[in-house]
């Protein structure tokens, strides 16, 4: 199955483990409630201004962002977990 997000909404991977600099892998479950970073999936076609015209999104599939602890929306589909959040809930992208 596939997700096509509408609007200004993105559909996200959940970013799970984190690497440190010695190599050790430190899986999210340790110490934290939920992701706070995620890889981009899907990306909707943007939030339909009053004028008739959609805004820009400015991320793309691939992008690893940061977003609002509290702010996604949990889909699974079969195994796979999915996060779904708002464009403007986005904080930052990882370079």
């Amino acid at each position: 199955m596939h997700l096509r997000p509408l609007g200004d909404h993105l559909v996200l991977k959940p970013l799970t483990e984190e690497k440190l600099a010695s190599g050790i892998i430190i899986p999210d479950t340790a110490g934290k409630e939920r992701p706070e970073r995620g890889e981009v999936v899907a990306v909707g076609p943007g939030l339909l201004l009053e004028n008739g015209s959609r805004s820009e999104m400015a991320l793309k599939p691939g992008d690893k962002i940061l977003f609002k602890k509290y702010a996604p929306d949990e889909v699974k589909i079969g195994n796979d977990k999915f996060l779904v959040v708002r464009m403007e809930d986005i904080i930052a992208v990882m370079e």
